[in-house]
């Protein structure tokens, strides 16, 4: 692939189990770090006790799995089954050879899981906001806030405190809200009204108008993660209210807060007991593999699922890598549901130990 990011691109990505579910922004950043290795007829792909973490997807050509058993199974770049990363399992259960020329797409796997959990931790927010009409005026600029790339450094389950770090500023036509070459100490977004950017491109040349940010748009982010001068003017076009937030409550955002959270032999235990598993993850997750006892409720749309749980009954949340199952576990307590999240994500388990503890129903 070329360095531009195309149509074309976004598209096949959007194929793919479960990167199928993230935003555009999130597809765009995972596209600038792609990895595309072409490989000929008998090379290998990975091998069997391999921990690469990483999400490996056939784009094209044939591909074979070798089992211990000596048997071997063949993938086709057409199947359906490659619409999901080959044989992902951590270490590596099988060895995959190139059976004809072929190529594949290689990613970080903690890097998609943490966006994962960021996009759908985002989307039950934003349906909370919209069960409270007394927000119906905030969700336009909240819903843009929660796009913002700046924003994506944000521990996904500190998502729901941001908005409340906000501060709302009357401010009036005219009003210079940021100036050239001043250190900055907070960034906004615009609630109402509209303002506009001036830059001077050299010290000492006049201020030319670049840009005009209307209701929604976020400015001044970079004062939030470095101390440079602020590198453009914005003054008021009209009459507003822009929402404030200060950098020392943006570095507090960052730090994860406590969850409740077991490793798999102790919440092994409470489901003996009478605990109840809940799968967070996406639908073509839960397909390709789930604990047999669990109950299915996505973190995006558990806002509306929620009402199902028992406040009587402990709860296991899990997910791949844990940050989906904590940020679910920490929504659930707030909503009175006594939930540990399974600590690190079932991924972080040798196979042996999922199997016994989860009863994996493939």
């Amino acid at each position: 692939m070329s360095d531009n990011i195309t149509v074309a691109d976004k598209s096949l990505l959007q194929s793919f189990v479960p990167i199928n579910t993230l935003s555009l922004d999130h597809l765009e950043s995972l596209l600038r770090d792609r990895s595309i290795e072409v490989l000929c007829a008998g090379q290998m792909i990975f091998e069997a006790g391999q921990c690469d973490n990483q999400h490996i997807y056939l784009l094209h050509g044939d591909v074979e799995l070798l089992h211990a058993d000596g048997t071997n199974e063949r993938l086709s770049a057409e199947s359906h089954l490659c619409t999901f990363p080959i044989a992902h399992v951590q270490p590596r259960q099988h060895s995959a050879r190139a059976v004809t020329d072929c190529s594949v797409i290689r990613f970080d796997s903690a890097k998609i899981d943490g966006m994962i959990a960021w996009d759908q931790t985002a989307n039950y927010i934003m349906l909370a906001i919209a069960a409270q009409r007394d927000l119906d005026e905030d969700a336009e600029w909240m819903a843009t806030l929660l796009r913002s790339n700046l924003f994506y450094k944000v521990p996904p389950i500190n998502i729901e405190k941001i908005l409340h770090r906000f501060e709302a500023e009357a401010v009036a036509a005219g009003d210079f809200i940021l100036r050239q070459g001043e250190i900055g100490d907070c960034c906004y977004v615009i609630k109402e009204g509209e303002a506009e950017v001036w830059q001077a491109r050299q010290p000492g040349e006049p201020q030319q108008l670049v840009a005009t940010l209307s209701a929604g748009r976020c400015f001044g982010e970079d004062a939030l993660v470095n101390d440079a001068a602020r590198n453009a003017t914005v003054r008021m076009k009209s009459n507003g209210v822009l929402m404030r937030l200060a950098k020392q409550d943006f570095f507090l955002l960052l730090k994860n807060p406590d969850v409740a959270t077991m490793n798999l032999s102790e919440v092994g235990r409470q489901a003996g007991q009478g605990a109840v598993w809940i799968d967070v993850r996406t639908q073509e997750e839960y397909d390709a593999g789930h604990c047999s006892a669990a109950v299915h409720m996505p973190l995006d749309i558990l806002q509306l699922k929620a009402r199902l749980l028992d406040t009587t009954v402990n709860y296991i949340a899990y997910c791949n890598c844990g940050q989906r199952s904590q940020a679910a576990a920490h929504f659930l307590q707030g909503l009175g549901y006594r939930v540990h999240a399974l600590a690190g994500g079932f991924k972080r388990y040798p196979p042996e130990q999922r199997s016994h503890y989860l009863e994996l129903c493939f």
